[in-house]
């Protein structure tokens, strides 16, 4: 059986719509603004730290964007520490981001869209004043067999959440279908994966089955809706309404919601 996380992982870095990679690198440097040495800092440099010391600084604060770092920050000491978080799934996102991503990666890359996505609900619902439930289960290190079972399950309902939303303005079209499978060939996603990801294309929606999951949990909440605003271009009005009633729907207040959109650049009326 595959693992969910790595899916996830794959099938964000397939480019679920055209704006998918610029949305992530928002989130990741602060409105996309933060300079491409900010991020690759990451990964080596001219600081000598290499990985390890670049971490140290995302997480006191600095390195791929002051909000980010705080978000972490803040997250850890909610966690008994930093060293219980999944900073180094985020740090394979911004490699994969900055590289193109592709066979290179496998599609694998330790986690970081759930963890980026957790640390954005997290702040999220601080900003908007609204309690979490706990740090999101992507954001920390999955320690226990109990804990990875969480983290797939989780992990698969992101998924579905943003199948659901891609399929907002109606079902998703068969060349669609064919890019996604086809980029995913390329990362060598096997065979098991992929008629997954077919066969949750062509099922309906069932926005009902992602509410009901996510019932009393706002952490869980905020990320099937982060993870809605990387599906779509949120350009149409059947869009618009979709992630409008989502947001009801999974009980978030709407300046959660619009911290959601603020952080990963999405603009709508």
């Amino acid at each position: 059986m595959f693992n969910m996380s790595d899916l996830l992982d794959a099938f964000t870095q397939s480019g679920v719509t055209k704006s998918t990679n610029q949305r992530m690198r928002n989130a990741l440097s602060e409105g996309g603004k933060a300079p491409e040495s900010m991020l690759s800092g990451l990964f080596g440099g001219s600081s000598g730290g290499g990985l390890g010391d670049a971490l140290s600084k995302v997480l006191s604060g600095g390195g791929i964007g002051s909000t980010l770092g705080n978000v972490l920050e803040d997250a850890g000491n909610a966690v008994g520490g930093k060293h219980n978080l999944k900073v180094g799934g985020i740090g394979a996102l911004v490699g994969a981001l900055l590289g193109g991503g592709g066979r290179s990666m496998g599609g694998a890359l330790g986690g970081g869209v759930m963890a980026l996505l957790g640390a954005m609900a997290f702040s999220a619902l601080k900003k908007g004043g609204q309690p979490a439930d706990e740090v999101p289960v992507g954001l920390q290190e999955a320690k226990t067999p109990e804990d990875k079972k969480k983290l797939e399950k989780e992990a698969g309902l992101i998924f579905q959440a943003m199948i659901n939303a891609a399929k907002a303005d109606g079902q998703i079209d068969k060349s669609e279908v064919s890019r996604i499978v086809g980029k995913l060939d390329e990362m060598g996603i096997d065979t098991e994966a992929k008629k997954f990801v077919m066969a949750e294309m062509q099922k309906p929606m069932d926005t009902d089955a992602l509410v009901e999951a996510a019932a009393d949990q706002p952490g869980l909440g905020a990320q099937l809706y982060a993870a809605s605003l990387l599906a779509i271009e949120v350009d149409t009005a059947a869009e618009r309404a979709y992630l409008s009633h989502l947001g009801e729907r999974l009980g978030l207040k709407p300046a959660v919601t619009a911290a959601l959109e603020q952080t990963i650049g999405v603009k709508r009326a």
